[in-house]
């Protein structure tokens, strides 16, 4: 536990959430539950507050509402409570993969495909076709609702991913993720027509202060930079953008272009204006994954395709030809 007055979160990476904060005079008169939200950003409000109800989180060592307005001093401390153990248990779920030792594997996400069990989502998930298809990741990593799990891709975001068949590798590659030495490019249909055809935007992004769903630009944000390149603009008002992101922020690249006015096309969340029913999903595939083997040295590069239901709409927008062109990137 760390101690000192911050306006800043202190860590809150052990093993059973632990954090200690002091009210600042900037703070004092904020509602006990509107502080820990700004402070712990990581955490939804349900259970920040849950916490607080349940007297795990105290001020000045004795108990609170969430209404209770801080005062200037104040040691508000306390910890998360673990969620609720859940098995997770294998299932037959087709996997398209790309390759695989015995160290680890690359493959191809479909849409609609939740990485990993959670809430709402306890079954039918790609940790559950993996467990069926390799069920030795079991105890691979930290996180025992996401073996294997490396990284990760948005439900309705398609694409390549690497999963860790061991632990030693799992390190080497959560590593890799955290030094941007990962190579990610994306494809995506964005809204509207680019000034600039190619370019970057670094912007640090954080947790929305009231939709808790939604990232957003934030100046107090973790930094995160994305460089984009136009690939093609439809009649439609439509461009198919190639992406990469030097960083991995939650919806980065949906927060990004949202911010500069151009949105991925059918994203629920931050798609501003009528949604066009055309698309399925939103139109954001990982088509280029590249990285060094963690075990044997070697380069390896993979690309994947534009999923059946984002090349059917490029079709439709009538640039098959970009499409065949697409598939060598």
């Amino acid at each position: 536990m760390t101690h000192g007055k911050s306006q800043l979160p202190l860590a809150t990476s052990c093993s059973k959430n632990h954090f200690h904060f002091f009210v600042n005079a900037e703070q004092a008169g904020c509602r006990l539950d509107q502080f820990l939200v700004r402070l712990i950003p990581d955490a939804s409000r349900s259970v920040l507050s849950d916490a607080v109800r349940r007297g795990t989180i105290l001020v000045n060592d004795g108990y609170k509402k969430c209404s209770y307005c801080l005062k200037a001093d104040e040691s508000v401390a306390g910890f998360l409570p673990a969620p609720p153990v859940m098995t997770v248990l294998p299932e037959d779920i087709p996997l398209n993969i790309l390759f695989e030792d015995s160290h680890l594997l690359v493959l191809s996400k479909p849409p609609g495909l939740v990485v990993h069990p959670g809430s709402g989502n306890h079954a039918g998930t790609l940790v559950n076709g993996l467990l069926y298809h390799c069920q030795s990741i079991v105890n691979v990593g930290d996180d025992l609702l996401r073996p294997g799990i490396v990284h990760r891709l948005d439900k309705d975001t398609s694409g390549l991913m690497v999963v860790a068949k061991e632990e030693r590798t799992h390190r080497s590659l959560v590593d890799a993720f955290k030094n941007r030495i990962v190579k990610k490019n994306y494809l995506a249909l964005l809204k509207g027509y680019f000034e600039r055809k190619t370019g970057r935007i670094v912007a640090p992004i954080g947790r929305h202060s009231v939709h808790r769903q939604k990232m957003t630009i934030r100046e107090d944000g973790r930094y995160a930079a994305t460089t984009w390149q136009v690939l093609q603009e439809f009649s439609a008002g439509f461009s198919l953008v190639q992406l990469q992101i030097e960083t991995g922020r939650t919806h980065q690249i949906r927060v990004h272009m949202a911010s500069l006015g151009h949105p991925v096309a059918g994203d629920q969340l931050y798609y501003i204006g009528p949604q066009n029913r055309m698309f399925p999903r939103q139109m954001l595939h990982s088509s280029q994954l590249g990285f060094t083997h963690p075990v044997t040295g070697e380069s390896l590069l993979f690309s994947a395709p534009l999923w059946a239901d984002f090349s059917s709409i490029v079709d439709q927008f009538g640039a098959s030809a970009v499409q065949r062109r697409l598939g060598q990137l």
